[in-house]
């Protein structure tokens, strides 16, 4: 559950998700807010949001005999991995998707990066916002990214009085 929450709120790649490490979310005991990495990607900072729920099953997964002196976030079980592998990423989505009767050729990893920030596209029609959640360094690259068409502009402009 920590990793299905987190991934929605961090809205980082799935190489970059399987990364993080316990210092990454939690200062002083505490499950933080608010979180900050570095995109291996861009190699760019992204800021996000740990909602109250998320931290909740981040408190309990640290509890957990596997957390026990592991600097990562999400461990790996053999000793030669230090964090689980993008494919263990894929293969827990693929079983959360299946579990649930949904068709598993239309979710994935990147499903899990594009939950949260369509959600607020679709209710702000802020785009700059989203850019700067998703860490895209161009406008163009939000657009193409969210499906943005025509149509959304038009629905748009047309809820809009002057």
């Amino acid at each position: 559950m920590a990793l299905f929450n987190l991934a929605i709120d961090s809205k980082l790649r799935g190489c970059d998700l399987v990364k993080l490490k316990v210092v990454d979310v939690m200062a002083s005991g505490r499950i933080k807010e608010r979180a900050s990495v570095l995109q291996s990607k861009t190699q760019k900072p992204v800021r996000f949001e740990i909602s109250e729920g998320t931290r909740a099953s981040l408190e309990r997964w640290m509890q957990g005999p596997l957390m026990v002196g592991s600097e990562y976030l999400w461990p790996g079980r053999l000793h030669e991995r230090l964090h689980i592998s993008t494919r263990q990423y894929a293969r827990i989505v693929r079983d959360w998707v299946t579990s649930i009767g949904l068709e598993v050729s239309a979710y994935g990893t990147h499903s899990m990066r594009r939950t949260k920030v369509t959600q607020i596209y679709k209710k702000t029609g802020n785009l700059r916002a989203v850019q700067l959640l998703l860490g895209h360094t161009k406008m163009d690259s939000t657009v193409r990214y969210l499906g943005v068409e025509l149509e959304d502009a038009l629905a748009i402009a047309e809820a809009i009085e002057i």
